[in-house]
């Protein structure tokens, strides 16, 4: 059953939500967020993919910001960039590969790739395409990784909009579940208040301590 647009929601929710769910909840539930290093060079990176133009080139044409969506996954975005390159399998047709760009590096989870994927779903049932790959360009590393749509990815991709819609639909903030993901993220302190107080007070102690040794003479 096709969602109405009404209850459409972000393909930026689907990373929050593989990353953690209680920070997916948060942002899309609660409306909670804060800023640090990692998301403003992040939102750096997307506001330079989106601001240069589009442009078309022998063999290819180029969109930036191009707005997508998905009634089938119930979901809605903005692409980085879209690249129309020729099918060598149909001549003049050309086909779109979707590019996201990403600060930092590849991760151990899916979360960069089940974006993707939902972006070229969208553009497969907007455009009536089908479309075998896309391309994720990390910033760290400065390299484009492609990525192949197969069924495994798709499936995931399906399986995580649905609990996405699932999560939104009942209303409820999942409790915290403190693990080494925590140390990076910019709701931290929204999220488990005591847990960063106490994180500070223990850094406070430590540069105390060091400042009160560097001040002991030396004979």
């Amino acid at each position: 059953m096709p969602y109405a647009e009404r209850d459409f929601l972000p393909i930026s929710a689907l990373q929050h939500l593989i990353y953690c769910v209680r920070q997916c909840a948060l942002i899309h539930l609660e409306r909670q967020w804060a800023e640090n290093r990692f998301t403003a060079e992040g939102s750096l990176m997307h506001r330079r993919s989106h601001g240069g133009r589009s442009e078309t080139r022998p063999g290819s044409r180029v969109a930036r910001a191009l707005p997508v969506h998905s009634a089938e996954l119930g979901l809605i975005g903005v692409t980085d960039v879209v690249r129309w390159e020729t099918d060598p399998t149909r001549g003049s047709h050309r086909r779109p590969v979707p590019v996201e760009y990403k600060r930092g590096r590849p991760k151990p989870h899916d979360a960069d790739r089940v974006q993707l994927c939902a972006q070229a779903i969208c553009l497969e049932e907007m455009l009536g395409v089908l479309i075998p790959a896309g391309e994720i360009f990390y910033g760290r590393t400065r390299r484009l990784h492609r990525v192949e749509f197969d069924d495994a990815l798709r499936s995931a991709t399906r399986r995580t909009a649905g609990r996405l819609h699932e999560l939104i639909g009942s209303r409820r903030t999942p409790l915290a579940e403190p693990g080494p993901k925590c140390k990076a993220c910019s709701l931290r302190e929204i999220c488990m208040p005591d847990l960063a107080r106490h994180a500070r007070s223990v850094h406070d102690y430590m540069a105390r301590s060091l400042a009160s040794d560097l001040e002991i003479d030396l004979p």
